[in-house]
């Protein structure tokens, strides 16, 4: 008969013809099982250090965000400049990161206008400005301020005659008007500078000119900060100091226009509000591997390590000024170790304070001490949890070589046992193969001596 046999090392067949086969089989079965426990255990640890690798993969990620929101909260403190101005109806004002705080004022006196012209009325009347034009030339010469540019259509109609003037780039805009009725339209040829200012501007064919001017141009001008001084520009765009741009959007002569520039610390408080968000998951994160039912560093120091950088970050406190710990900037930590932020009292609070508190990534404050903090545990190169996870991955390593060589041992012990249990099979095979025939022989020559014992 034949039986199989599984063990650690995989499935194995053991062949056996005696009646005491299935009994090797138990007793093969029943070694390679006490064999293989300690192979068991090493496979079980590998899996518990691999458990812990994945929970320190979750947690790292959880940390390395929070150094990330360091870095946010680090740009977002330096607040980002903004400009508001009293009368948004006469300008409107931008400031850039260059611009200095302060109070500025403007009275726009008069908003200039830009130089208008219009094709003359003695050439061809165009009434499909798609397919005709004002001039049958194939390459034209517009001139503004004396300077001279060449201005080539891609076809011979107005339209794009116009195109080509708006696609040159030279300081002109070009439209076509209707100076005619429904039913007999004049589509006319109007060229605009695109500067303020008393600006010439003639569109040539040849020899032949085709504008005439509507009206000349005048510079925007205005005042800065109360001085008598008209300031004069060519563009309602207007640099008022350095990093502030005002666009001039109507004339209030004897109205001046208060403009403000100072820090808006609405970034910093988003940058706060979402610190708190992932603090929280990185405290979750922790508290899910604590206790009896805890995950797969529940009593490793590790996770007590973790625990002291968010306490020690949470409870950081300053020297000076108002704000001298996180709930003063509006982030509370509760009972339950989680970290709420609240905007309106962060709002309230002293910007020149909160930027003292928070100091720098490299000038302390807050700010050098948190981030030294985590980066403690959260270096991907040096920090503890990367120390601690290739320490798993070595101790894997380790007990990985430990498992090939159980199982070289097993195998050869499966080996060994199965020649051992075979030859003694055999054995007893032949063994009973003579007990059966001498037992048949025995049968064959009783009858033949005792015919009368056959009938009974």
């Amino acid at each position: 008969m034949a039986s199989s046999v599984t063990s650690a090392a995989g499935a194995i067949t053991f062949s056996g013809s005696s009646t005491f086969s299935s009994s090797f089989q138990q007793v093969l079965q029943r070694a390679v099982a006490i064999a293989s426990m300690p192979l068991q255990a090493m496979q079980n640890s590998v899996a518990t250090f691999q458990g812990q690798q994945s929970a320190l993969t979750t947690l790292q990620s959880g940390f390395s965000v929070l150094q990330n929101d360091i870095q946010s909260i680090s740009t977002a403190a330096t607040g980002s400049m903004t400009a508001s101005v009293s009368d948004g109806t006469v300008v409107s004002a931008t400031a850039s990161s260059s611009a200095l705080p302060g109070t500025y004022s403007i009275e726009v006196d008069d908003m200039g206008s830009s130089t208008t012209t219009i094709s003359n009325a003695n050439l061809p009347v165009v009434s499909d400005p798609t397919t005709t034009s004002i001039s049958t030339a194939s390459s034209y010469t517009l001139t503004i301020d004396g300077t001279a540019h060449t201005i080539t259509p891609a076809g011979g109609s107005l339209e794009d005659l116009a195109s080509a003037i708006n696609s040159a780039g030279v300081g002109a805009q070009a439209t076509i008007v209707n100076l005619g009725s429904n039913t007999s339209p004049n589509y006319r040829l109007s060229v605009t500078s695109t500067n303020l200012g008393a600006d010439t501007i003639q569109l040539n064919a040849g020899a032949t000119s085709l504008l005439t001017t509507l009206s000349t141009g005048a510079d925007a001008q205005y005042k800065v900060n109360g001085n008598s001084t008209k300031i004069q520009s060519t563009s309602s765009l207007v640099t008022l100091a350095p990093g502030l741009t005002v666009n001039l959007l109507e004339s209030a002569p004897g109205q001046p226009v208060t403009i403000t520039v100072a820090a808006n610390f609405d970034s910093l408080s988003g940058a706060l509000s979402t610190f708190a968000t992932d603090y929280n998951s990185a405290s979750q994160a922790i508290r899910q591997n604590i206790g009896q039912n805890g995950g797969a560093l529940s009593g490793e120091s590790i996770v007590y390590s973790l625990s002291q950088v968010l306490n020690q970050v949470a409870q950081f406190t300053g020297a000076s000024g108002s704000v001298r710990s996180l709930s003063d900037l509006g982030l509370s930590l509760d009972s339950t170790g989680q970290l709420s932020f609240d905007a309106s009292q962060f709002s309230s609070s002293n910007p020149t304070d909160v930027q003292s508190f928070l100091g720098g990534i490299t000038s302390g404050g807050f700010l050098q001490a948190a981030n030294n903090a985590i980066s403690g545990v959260a270096d991907p190169n040096t920090g503890a949890l990367a120390t601690e996870f290739n320490t798993l991955a070595s101790e894997v390593t380790n007990e990985n070589s430990q498992i090939s060589d159980e199982q070289a041992r097993i195998n050869d012990l499966q080996t060994s046992l199965t020649a051992q249990l075979t030859a003694a099979d055999a054995s007893i095979a032949v063994l009973e193969q003579q007990k059966t025939y001498y037992a048949n022989l025995f049968a064959a020559e009783y009858l033949n001596n005792n015919p009368s014992g056959a009938n009974g």
